[in-house]
């Protein structure tokens, strides 16, 4: 390059008016414009693209491939270009620019072109190089950026999904994914590329960058493609993975979180609660449950679900965490769904499963502390004391007993709490604890209740403080014998014929405490007692008469009696 600068100084001198050096021995070389990076020259046997201006010492113009409307192909250094040319052309760069002047024996000689190039004419070239290739180049891939963690790389027959942006080697933009707004979806190996590009995408992980350039042998050829692509053209595909996957492919899971204790795993036909953060492989969020604050619940295994989904959830634990990697033809196919899901999109699940049952389930009962010569365990219309603590499988507390300061009452069999925490109740000693875990048809239900998600299994600590004997339902005293047989004369304390409410309360309260009888349990037996004054008031007029006063057993069998 040296000498090739002497030559082109000393060539200058002479053309800037330092006297007529006479004839120029060489081409004489200005290389008035220089790209900053130069990562090719043109060499002997290189094929190159380039456009030019071709005019005499007077500037009067004899060709030019711009008139044409189309670059310059050929070889360089294997006389299918006059010899200054070829001299001229060697170690240019891609957008590089030159002028040349080309001596008259380098040029066409004393013949001329016929009425184009005269005989002995100086020629002058302003030339930009745009495209340097040769017949044995190979692909060029340059990695751009690269994810962390690849578990997965791109193998023939993969139907891969991504964006890119194609120039010709000099720069020029000839089409884009992105002002498409659609990334580009195709097979590898399959023949549906170009070749240079089956081959530049294999190997990449979703989330990569790549430069590929691919010279024309791999691309168009010698045909080009439309007007965007003239002949022989090298390409520049600058290249984003979004995702990729196999029609072969089934459903990835990955376990990222699994608890030590885990009793149960969901099968077809469970109930699930989930979050879900839903992504695509480019980490762009389509949606995600925790955003609406609220589970994403549904059956699996029974096609309520895109089929990934419903075979990713199978076997998952309680509280479990798991990564469910779904590909297209098991999610929402060519097709895609709305605006946030392309076609043929590979769906990345990060699952938290909240609970699940089955609408079989029972309550499940565990016995924590049962007392030592436990003889007497709760009934149905018995009047029950506990205390309680109630929280949803994945520890949220929900409510506790404790918070009040005393324990929960009720009468069991009543329809007072809900049916499966009825059921965890029954059968327990004073002092017993259990821990029940109710599903919620036999809990609040798909509705839910205040502060009680729908759908949600509970889990209850309860420990029984205090029990009393109930009574039958639809009564509200029963005597433990025979009731005396002057029943009305014995209540009526004063002999007036009449009873009033605090005579009968009297009375009551006395059969109650000498053990004759014993009252519906309740906190408030002052009211089970008005209750009862209540029914036998059959006018409500303040006091009981002979003719009013009833035994229950006797009022249920004058109804059989009138059914029938």
């Amino acid at each position: 390059m040296a000498l090739g600068s002497f030559i082109l100084l000393l060539s200058l001198l002479g053309v800037l008016g330092l006297g007529d050096p006479g004839p120029l021995e060489d081409v004489v070389i200005d290389r008035y414009y220089i790209p900053k990076i130069c990562l090719r020259e043109v060499q002997m046997g290189d094929f190159i693209r380039y456009h030019y201006n071709g005019t005499f010492k007077d500037g009067k113009k004899f060709d030019s491939s711009y008139d044409r409307g189309a670059t310059v192909a050929g070889v360089v250094g294997v006389g299918r270009l006059i010899t200054g040319m070829d001299r001229g052309l060697q170690g240019m760069c891609v957008n590089e620019r030159r002028h040349l002047i080309v001596p008259p024996h380098l040029g066409y000689g004393s013949i001329g072109v016929a009425g184009l190039i005269p005989p002995d004419a100086t020629l002058y070239f302003d030339v930009v190089m745009l495209d340097i290739w040769n017949k044995n180049d190979k692909l060029q891939i340059t990695t751009l950026s690269k994810p962390e963690h690849c578990n997965r790389t791109v193998e023939n027959s993969d139907f891969v999904r991504y964006h890119y942006n194609g120039t010709l080697l000099d720069g020029t933009p000839f089409d884009s994914s992105y002002s498409k707004d659609s990334t580009y979806d195709t097979y590898v190996g399959t023949g549906w590329l170009i070749k240079g590009m089956d081959q530049g995408l294999l190997g990449m992980c979703a989330g990569e960058k790549r430069s590929i350039i691919i010279p024309p042998f791999l691309a168009y050829g010698e045909k080009g493609y439309g007007t965007t692509i003239p002949p022989q053209a090298s390409l520049v595909f600058s290249v984003l993975l979004v995702d990729f996957h196999n029609p072969k492919d089934g459903v990835f899971l990955e376990h990222l979180e699994v608890p030590a204790s885990c009793k149960r795993r969901a099968v077809t036909g469970d109930f699930v609660r989930y979050h879900y953060n839903g992504t695509l492989m480019d980490g762009t969020l389509f949606d995600s449950s925790y955003s609406r604050n609220h589970t994403y619940n549904t059956y699996i295994g029974k096609g309520y679900i895109i089929p990934g989904m419903d075979q990713g959830l199978q076997g998952v634990c309680i509280g479990e965490r798991r990564r469910v990697v779904i590909p297209p033809h098991l999610a929402y196919g060519e097709n895609g769904a709305g605006d946030k899901i392309p076609g043929s999109a590979v769906l990345i699940f990060d699952v938290h499963v909240i609970d699940f049952h089955n609408p079989a389930d029972p309550v499940e009962m565990e016995t924590v502390y049962r007392p030592e010569g436990c003889n007497v365990t709760t009934r149905n219309r018995d009047f029950v004391r506990y205390h309680y603590n109630c929280s949803l499988l994945d520890g949220t507390k929900l409510f506790s007993s404790h918070d009040y300061g005393s324990p929960q009452e009720v009468t069991l069999g009543t329809n007072k709490v809900i049916e499966g925490l009825n059921r965890g109740l029954l059968d327990m000693c004073a002092g017993e604890r259990r821990v029940l875990i109710i599903p919620p048809h036999l809990g609040h239900g798909e509705s839910g209740a205040r502060g009680v998600p729908g759908s949600a299994v509970l889990r209850f600590e309860v420990e029984l403080i205090s029990m009393e004997e109930g009574v039958p339902e639809g009564y509200l005293f029963i005597w433990h014998g025979d009731p005396p047989e002057n029943l009305y004369e014995q209540m009526d304390l004063n002999k007036d014929g009449q009873i009033p409410a605090d005579e009968f309360s009297t009375f009551i309260l006395t059969q109650v405490a000498e053990g004759k009888g014993r009252l519906m349990p309740s906190s408030d037996p002052d009211k089970v007692i008005a209750d009862m004054f209540k029914n036998q008031d059959r006018n409500q007029d303040g006091k009981i008469t002979a003719e009013e006063l009833k035994l229950k057993s006797d009022e249920d069998q004058e109804k059989i009696h009138e059914e029938l």
